[in-house]
């Protein structure tokens, strides 16, 4: 899975006008940040789509290929939602994990 492309002007200054060291970091931190959206959005999607059960014999239903479709079409609507709000600059996690890293001013 590879990362969006991101807007500079959505990157903190300290990150854009940073070394590689600086920026290889927030693109892990951004990465994070998105793997966490991702799965946040989901479990959104899964719920509002009336997934949100596990029940043990929901796998035994006859619609199973319906199931799994609405699975897959979920897991694009998150992915989709995860990217848009990466390329957007997230929403401040990869931030406060960067900080939290010491690397700006490095």
């Amino acid at each position: 899975m590879s990362l969006p492309i991101v807007d500079q002007a959505a990157l903190p200054a300290e990150v854009r006008n940073g070394t590689d060291k600086q920026k290889q970091a927030y693109a892990a931190a951004l990465g994070f940040e998105r793997m966490l959206v991702s799965q946040l959005t989901k479990s959104l999607a899964k719920d509002a789509m009336g997934g949100g059960e596990d029940t043990a014999d929901s796998s035994q239903d006859s619609g199973s290929d319906a199931d799994s479709g609405s699975a897959m079409y979920s897991d694009m609507v998150a992915s989709s939602l995860a990217d848009g709000i990466a390329q957007q600059g997230g929403l401040g996690l990869a931030q406060q994990l960067y900080r939290s890293l010491g690397m700006e001013g490095s």
